[in-house]
């Protein structure tokens, strides 16, 4: 009996597997959205062209100790689990290798800004779902209401509670992760947050002033978690065991506390406000320069992963200000793409480019850069350039306009949604001259067709 003929996500696993090395070089393999993300034992045995060379990979990037090989959302995750089935291997690092994947990390990466970075990134990542499905539901109730669909009452009223439910409580869950990430225990993280919102710190004063509930926003959350984290990790170590769980967490609360009310919060006050003055302002008085200065320059950035240290100031924006403006010119950067991955595919007689462009294209727009960055523009260089300057003309039109979010974690068309009701005209034309500009800036400075 014959056995079953092997599928696209079987021959693709069994060909990634072939060129890093045989599924005996796989430590582990994971996926992110787009990313298949594997640690090797012996990372010499990788055959990188061949790897590049694969149907179905758009691209290949060496990051924090991983070969991440990008193949699109949806298939990322079938083929981690293929490989992982195949390969023998499970997603975690196995016991008793820990400290020797640390010791690696740390002498290859100890330097670089990616630990921070990804820890701004696993804080803020997990709450993606909430921002959107509440954003969503803000950005249809404020249509209702403009629009007059139905006469204001408990169905608008309900729809306004389930949509700012996430921006109310937003601090707690970021100070709950945030203390996960910084090593201690989230119940308090999200104590040290709740103290930082008290509406009752209105009528506290300190050295002559009123303390102000919820002064600095996101960034004083990072701070005062970030510090409780470390002195209950402090006095985890030094309290005695059968004293540690009563005396940890009171100690824990009342340093932070006080450290929080004197030094903490008014710091991250200061660094909120100037955050939020220079991006408004700049936006504000800069106008389109500024705007296509930021779009223009955004690609590079998402490329060195800079992108991530972003998200707390995207938060704060939209707690501070309830809009954002500078998310809808940051996402003209994924709209050049478009246009540009639009050109290469009419001016490429490459048909594995053409496919690769048209598989990349649909996610492309749906605000998910990393396949058309890897897989199509960055590896021909000048369209790469091109998709730049289209996102520097749709961050321009977006900033003379003044185009806001209401939520955050969606980008591309999909962003829409979450633009404030009076301005979503104009976010649309933003991205339609994005993608105009980026085909016409792509067909003009061309690319060397790679031979088949």
């Amino acid at each position: 009996m014959s056995s079953k003929a092997p599928n696209k996500i079987d021959i693709l696993s069994r060909s990634i597997i072939n060129e890093v090395g045989g599924g005996s070089n796989i430590k582990t393999a994971v996926n992110c959205m787009t990313r298949l993300r594997m640690t090797l034992k012996d990372e010499s045995k990788v055959n990188l062209d061949a790897l590049k060379a694969v149907e179905g990979v758009m691209g290949v990037v060496k990051s924090d100790g991983q070969l991440q090989v990008i193949v699109g959302p949806g298939t990322a995750t079938k083929v981690a689990e293929e490989v992982r089935k195949i390969a023998g291997v499970s997603e975690n690092i196995k016991f008793g290798e820990a400290d020797k994947v640390k010791s690696e990390m740390k002498s290859k990466y100890g330097s670089s800004l990616s630990g921070p970075l990804k820890k701004i990134s696993n804080i803020f990542i997990p709450l993606i779902p909430a921002f959107i499905g509440s954003g969503l539901i803000m950005g249809i109730n404020n249509l209702i209401t403009k629009w007059e669909w139905v006469q204001p009452g408990t169905l608008t009223a309900l729809l306004g509670i389930f949509g700012n439910a996430v921006f109310a409580y937003m601090a707690i869950m970021v100070g709950m992760n945030a203390a996960k990430e910084f090593g201690g225990s989230p119940a308090l993280g999200g104590v040290m947050a709740g103290i930082l919102l008290a509406p009752g710190l209105a009528d506290v004063e300190l050295f002559g002033k009123a303390l102000v509930p919820g002064r600095g926003g996101i960034i004083a959350v990072l701070l005062v978690v970030a510090f409780s984290s470390f002195i209950e990790k402090k006095l985890r170590k030094s309290i005695p065991e059968s004293l540690e769980l009563i005396f940890t967490p009171l100690l824990t609360i009342l340093i932070s506390g006080f450290v929080a009310m004197i030094v903490l919060q008014p710091l991250g006050g200061m660094i909120s406000d100037g955050i939020g003055n220079v991006v408004t302002s700049a936006i504000e008085t800069g106008g389109p320069v500024v705007g296509a200065l930021l779009a223009g320059t955004f690609l590079p950035l998402v490329m060195t992963g800079l992108h991530q240290g972003l998200t707390p100031i995207h938060a704060d924006l939209i707690t501070k200000l309830g809009v954002n403006t500078l998310l809808p010119i940051l996402a003209m950067a994924g709209a050049g793409q478009v246009g540009a991955a639009f050109a290469v595919y009419v001016k490429t007689k490459n048909e594995r480019l053409k496919r690769t462009v048209k598989s990349a294209l649909p996610v492309g727009i749906l605000g998910i850069r990393e396949p058309l960055i890897y897989g199509v523009t960055l590896p021909l260089g000048r369209p790469f350039l091109g998709a730049c300057i289209g996102a520097a003309f749709g961050g321009a039109f977006n900033a003379m306009f003044k185009v806001g979010s209401i939520s955050m974690g969606l980008s591309g068309l999909p962003l829409a949604t979450l633009i404030t009701p009076n301005k979503i005209v104009f976010y649309l034309l933003g991205v339609v001259i994005a993608y105009v500009a980026g085909f016409i800036a792509t067909s003009l400075l061309g690319f060397e067709d790679p031979v088949e």
